[in-house]
């Protein structure tokens, strides 16, 4: 019997990328699973909801729906955001509002309209997924950098908010993934080739991190076998934030 067996979750942005991959892992293992995106496009067993977390009352919408058609919501895995390039002067406040809007405000507003039904939950985890760009200085990524920096704070002040609840909270931070805006970035760079070397050489293990590598760490984080886990960043990037190798000969 999976650890997931009879437990229900909800995915933000679960209809692509690091999303999709968490829901269909978790769902092989067991688990019941909504995602709520945008465009809900989803194969069974997953079950697709419209939801934009930019907006209140369509999340408030989404969780209700997914926990009435689940059984209750047991797993949060707060995933959906957006990127953004440059430095602090290469974008204007209402594209810094937009990202904040996405990336912070949205894992806010899913986490509140999530957390009543958590709360009646026996294993009661929410997973937020965070980034290197929280933890390691990298060009042109300020907007970016600072959302994440804010959604590892904001992990930790709620890992203590909700502990006596009985509900864990931890986070991971991804290296470069090989994701379709990853995709779409190469696409628009001069030489996408030369680009892609680039990415995969600044991480030790020479390689862009998986998707199925980020998923695998989301199970985890959520799973009962990680119950005394919580307030925890877990990085998932091929050794970037914490080795420092020396050049391949």
């Amino acid at each position: 019997m999976s650890e997931f067996e009879g437990l229900t979750a909800i995915v933000t942005g679960g209809a692509s990328g690091i999303g999709l991959a968490t829901a269909l892992l978790l769902a092989d293992r067991g688990a019941r699973v909504a995602c709520l995106d945008l465009n809900p496009s989803v194969d069974k067993p997953l079950l697709g909801l419209k939801a934009d977390v930019t907006d209140d009352a369509s999340v408030r919408a989404a969780v209700e729906q997914a926990a009435a058609e689940l059984g209750g919501i047991d797993i949060v895995v707060n995933n959906a955001g957006i990127g953004a390039q440059g430095t602090v002067e290469d974008n204007d406040d209402a594209e810094w509002r937009r990202v904040f809007d996405v990336n912070v405000q949205g894992m806010v507003r899913t986490t509140r309209a999530a957390l009543p039904f958590l709360r009646r939950s026996e294993n009661g985890a929410i997973v937020n997924v965070c980034s290197i760009a929280a933890t390691a200085g990298l060009p042109q990524r300020a907007l970016y950098s600072a959302t994440k920096g804010a959604v590892q704070s904001l992990t930790l002040a709620m890992a203590a908010d909700h502990l006596p609840e009985g509900i864990r909270v931890n986070c991971v931070n991804p290296g470069t993934a090989d994701t379709p805006w990853i995709g779409r970035l190469l696409e628009k760079a001069d030489d996408p080739s030369a680009e892609r070397a680039a990415l995969e050489a600044r991480q030790p293990s020479g390689r862009l991190v998986s998707v199925g590598e980020v998923a695998a760490a989301i199970a985890y984080l959520a799973s009962p076998l990680a119950s005394a886990t919580t307030g925890v960043a877990l990085a998932v990037d091929g050794g970037m934030q914490g080795l420092r190798l020396r050049p391949r000969s």
